[in-house]
């Protein structure tokens, strides 16, 4: 015997509860997070190594100040030398010139290979093997000459091994991110009688930025904490500027949770740079008319 269900005796949908699935393994991880980060918390601040007052007195010092601005300062220009330089690897590495595409083949390679540590103290002490560095024609006459460590300090040997390290890194970024691209779309705006400079900049581009970007503000942050390692070359950095202060009053620790605390609010910053220009990324415009005929720029979140 077939039942016929009553519409009219279900219950409305509004009244209708979603019923929640237990997850008692999710509420245990719950609890022992919320334990360890509370201990955690409570070290911190109750512990009196720590030295928080040590900590407030040097956190807005005038060296640490300065040692930030180099770090800044190093981290900005080096980043745009290197999407300049990583730019025209990357297009090099993707061109129909099989000479040219050996060579950024083989930079990358190089420069991807020598971890950066060795490559800053290598053209620090670039004098050691070329004394003077001079301008003049190949095999030719030499037109002006000059003392390698007059031109080459700790500043120049930072930003060139900074440099040449990220080029080969950003390099593949832009790579991965053009190759993202389809090639039909590049082939249908060559049919509509596009240059390949414009095929670039607006077809190319735009679309490669979505997936280039979220990548390069990791390697953003990453550069910003590999400048850290020019205190070996005795460049006054954030690191080195907190070193020099607590080798004179020996307060290691709270010098070293100043510089800390410095790094994490500067990647702070740069993190939310990068969600704002990823969300500005994705919005795509479309073009439409109303009834009078004039037209209008619509944005839309993808």
């Amino acid at each position: 015997m077939t039942k016929v269900l009553n519409v009219d005796a279900l219950p409305e949908p509004s009244v209708l509860k979603r019923a929640k699935r237990r997850r008692p393994g999710l509420l245990v991880a719950n609890a022992i997070a919320l334990v360890l980060a509370a201990m955690a918390v409570t070290t911190i601040f109750t512990n009196p190594r720590f030295e928080w007052e040590t900590v407030g007195k040097y956190f807005f010092e005038i060296r640490v100040m300065k040692g930030i601005g180099v770090s800044i300062g190093m981290t900005a220009v080096t980043m745009v030398l290197s999407l300049v330089c990583g730019t025209v690897v990357a297009l090099m590495r993707m061109g129909d010139s099989r000479l040219m595409s050996t060579v950024a083949a083989a930079f990358i390679w190089v420069f991807r290979s020598i971890p950066m540590l060795v490559q800053l103290l290598f053209w620090y002490n670039l004098a050691a093997l070329f004394p003077t560095l001079s301008l003049g024609i190949p095999w030719g006459p030499r037109f002006v000459t000059f003392d390698s460590n007059s031109v080459i300090g700790p500043l120049t040997a930072a930003i060139i091994g900074l440099t040449l390290h990220e080029t080969a890194y950003i390099a593949e970024l832009i790579r991965s991110g053009l190759l993202a691209v389809p090639d039909g779309q590049r082939q249908a705006a060559s049919a509509l009688g596009l240059t390949p400079a414009q095929i670039f900049f607006r077809i190319t581009l735009p679309q490669a930025l979505r997936v280039i970007v979220p990548p390069m503000g990791n390697e953003l942050i990453s550069l910003l904490k590999a400048t850290s390692l020019v205190s070996v070359i005795t460049l006054a950095d954030l690191l080195y500027s907190v070193q020099l202060i607590y080798a004179k009053n020996f307060q290691t620790v709270p010098l070293l949770i100043v510089a800390a605390i410095w790094y994490m609010i500067i990647t702070g910053a740069i993190t939310l740079l990068q969600q704002r220009l990823e969300r500005r990324l994705g919005r795509h415009t479309l073009i439409s008319a109303d009834k009078a005929g004039r037209v209008k720029r619509i944005e839309h979140s993808v």
